[in-house]
């Protein structure tokens, strides 16, 4: 995988870590509330619920969506799977942030909380004050809101990482790059590698020129030294004329002498 890629996939598993933290935050906001609610048996709102069940989802959600950003990141499949589930729990985040729209309010004074209305300084029956209440949802809204903006992040970065997935299958590894990267060859590695052929070309194959000479191999290594070259030379006769002799000698030079 190329740089290009890598960042990708780790741009997408922090928006995917993010998501979870988010929807994390919301859930724990929104069990505590309705912890506190039920121990002193006290109504639960409809709205309570549903916020806690989204927040659940959204939370189970990045879970998966970081195990399958590191195993199946930019699989066409599970990218378009990816994409309608982004979508969905964009909505999620914004139902969310209705629900919790009170919680733009300032904290002073009467305040309207989950756990009900009264004075910030006071307690509810719940044994928490309607100050922190009211807190507690202001920080519900403001995280529903940076969610909102990840999981729509998350949908680009989904539909980026599926075609670079795509791109890096349709064009290598190969032979042509070396195994390394499915990515396009870029020109100055085509002209590094045009440069190297002759480096790397293999010879061609030999001739009868290059195997024999004069009846002999060309390359013949000889194991014995200079002992056991064969030579033919013209040596000089007793009467003076030339004969031909055949011979071993030392130093490639024949043995001549008077015959």
């Amino acid at each position: 995988m190329g740089i290009g890629g890598v960042v990708l996939r780790f741009c997408s598993l922090a928006i995917r870590v993010l998501q979870f933290l988010a929807s994390a935050v919301i859930l724990g906001i929104f069990s505590y509330y309705l912890a506190i609610l039920a121990r002193h048996d006290l109504h639960i709102a409809t709205w309570l619920k549903a916020v806690e069940g989204l927040a659940g989802a959204g939370t189970l959600y990045g879970l998966l969506g970081i195990i399958f950003v590191c195993c199946l990141g930019g699989v066409s499949f599970f990218a378009f799977l990816g994409v309608v589930l982004d979508v969905c729990f964009t909505g999620a985040m914004i139902a969310i942030a209705v629900l919790t729209r009170k919680g733009v309010d300032q904290c002073t004074g009467t305040v309207d909380t989950p756990l009900g209305t009264g004075n910030a300084s006071d307690d509810s029956q719940a044994n928490l004050s309607f100050g922190m209440a009211c807190k507690l949802e202001k920080v519900t809204f403001a995280v529903a809101i940076i969610g909102v903006f990840l999981f729509l992040i998350s949908i680009l970065f989904q539909i980026l990482l599926a075609r670079h997935h795509k791109r890096e299958k349709r064009f290598g590894p190969s032979p042509a790059n070396g195994y390394t990267s499915g990515s396009r060859r870029r020109w100055w590695r085509r002209n590094k590698a045009s440069a190297d052929t002759g480096a790397d070309a293999l010879p061609g194959h030999p001739t009868p020129s290059d195997v024999e000479m004069d009846g002999e191999p060309k390359n013949e290594k000889n194991w014995f030294g200079s002992w056991g070259r064969k030579n033919n030379t013209t040596a000089p006769a007793a009467n003076g004329s030339g004969a031909v002799q055949n011979g071993y000698g030392y130093g490639n030079s024949a043995y001549t002498g008077n015959i």
